[in-house]
């Protein structure tokens, strides 16, 4: 990374802000399922179906509230997220039955998805000429920050009592709360200009929708590493165990070295639209190569398996800087909120569907089912640079007509 900081204090902060967040969330992604398993000792069934009904209640809380920070300013919407995650995290400590947890959990998750997009405008506002690029730069500072948070949390999993689960759960919340006291330091964002014409347009542009739809199948991908990689070590390999944590370094590693980079070379939505069928291929590939580590030695299994992950983390690394360009450069600066809201949907789809579908198909089915799943993403990247073109057309009609006033644009951006 060719600067650790950003070039601007607002930059500074917002990054700050990032990094004291995802360090809370580093603490809760290791360990957050072990507390109420191990320590409020509700049966795993029933936590998996919880934040099953949590990661859906979510998906529309997305869109409302990106839409209220484009209406009433971002920065105090996106603080109150903040807030309302460190006081729902601290409610895990008296989640103690089935529908407490339900309770809080829906809270918490709907929180995290309405401070995505609520940070979007601030995003777009503060991030310099190419916000696309600083929205790089905090993927990469989120990596940092789980990184470290998975450090801390491996002490309340290695102690294994309850005092030291509830330390972690307390130390998530004032992880939260801290994150919403640093984005007070920015100055307001004013928000937009109400303007004529249906109120949800995201929601009516059809180009956009597609685009959020394909990046959803595609954002699947995250939970490669996270849930068939591991299960697929474990059950159908010869390889170390320890190898899981050694996967997921060198994931982190080339996350935090490169995101930016990668960033920076997929500066317009054509771009972005290639960079998704590279992406494709390279998930494809990856898991053609994890799949064959079945049946080999121990060394070779290691061996192939890092491979695929390295090969996996590059095509990460291409999708995640397509979503970033296309996203914000195909969303109205006025409505980038609402817009952000609405492209999150994919990737809460993707968090709610995609454990099973890889459970199904890679570990349930086995080499095969890798096939398909790679052909997925590859069939999914070819895909997306016809959706670009559509939408950039899109684009072009509501461009061609603004002089013809509100209306006529909103009509043009739904078309």
């Amino acid at each position: 990374m060719p600067h650790l900081l950003p070039d601007t204090g607002p930059q500074r902060v917002i990054a700050a802000s990032n990094f004291v967040h995802t360090v809370g969330s580093g603490l809760y992604l290791t360990a957050g399922v072990l507390y109420f398993t191990q320590a409020v000792r509700l049966p795993a069934p029933q936590v998996g179906l919880g934040l099953g009904i949590a990661g859906l209640l979510s998906l529309a809380v997305g869109i409302a509230v990106g839409h209220l920070a484009d209406r009433r300013g971002a920065r105090g919407v996106y603080a109150a997220t903040l807030a309302v995650q460190a006081l729902a995290t601290a409610g895990f400590l008296l989640a103690d039955s089935f529908w407490p947890f339900v309770l809080v959990v829906c809270v918490a998750t709907g929180a995290k998805g309405a401070g995505l997009a609520a940070r979007g405008p601030l995003i777009r506002h503060h991030g310099g000429a190419r916000p696309q690029e600083f929205r790089a730069y905090l993927r990469a500072v989120t990596n940092i920050g789980i990184s470290m948070g998975a450090v801390l949390a491996g002490w309340a999993v290695q102690v294994g009592s309850h005092s030291a689960y509830q330390l972690l759960v307390v130390g998530n919340a004032i992880a939260f709360a801290g994150s919403a006291l640093i984005v007070f330091r920015l100055r307001p964002v004013a928000p937009g200009p109400a303007v004529g014409g249906p109120r949800w347009i995201a929601l009516r542009d059809r180009p956009y929708l597609a685009l959020t739809a394909l990046d959803g199948i595609m954002a699947i991908q995250f939970k490669v590493l996270t849930v068939a990689v591991p299960l697929w070590l474990i059950g159908a390999t010869a390889a170390p165990h320890w190898l899981i944590s050694g996967t997921m370094l060198l994931n982190t590693v080339m996350v935090v070295t490169c995101q930016v980079r990668a960033g920076r070379r997929i500066a317009t939505p054509a771009a972005g639209g290639f960079a998704y069928r590279r992406s494709g291929f390279a998930f494809l590939l990856a898991c053609v190569l994890i799949s064959l580590a079945a049946g080999l030695p121990g060394w070779a299994a290691a061996t192939v398996l890092l491979a695929g992950v390295a090969v996996h983390t590059i095509g990460e690394l291409w999708h995640s800087a397509a979503g970033f360009e296309i996203s914000f450069a195909l969303a109205p600066e006025r409505a980038t909120g609402q817009y952000l809201g609405v492209f999150g949907l994919g990737a809460g789809l993707a968090e709610a569907a995609g454990p099973a579908l890889l459970i199904a198909l890679c570990i349930t089915w086995g080499r095969p089912g890798w096939y398909v799943v790679g052909a997925l993403f590859a069939l999914t990247g070819l895909a997306a640079p016809l959706a670009v073109r559509r939408a950039q057309r899109r684009q072009d009609a509501a461009a061609r007509t603004r002089s013809g006033g509100p209306l006529k644009q909103e009509q043009a951006a739904a078309a």
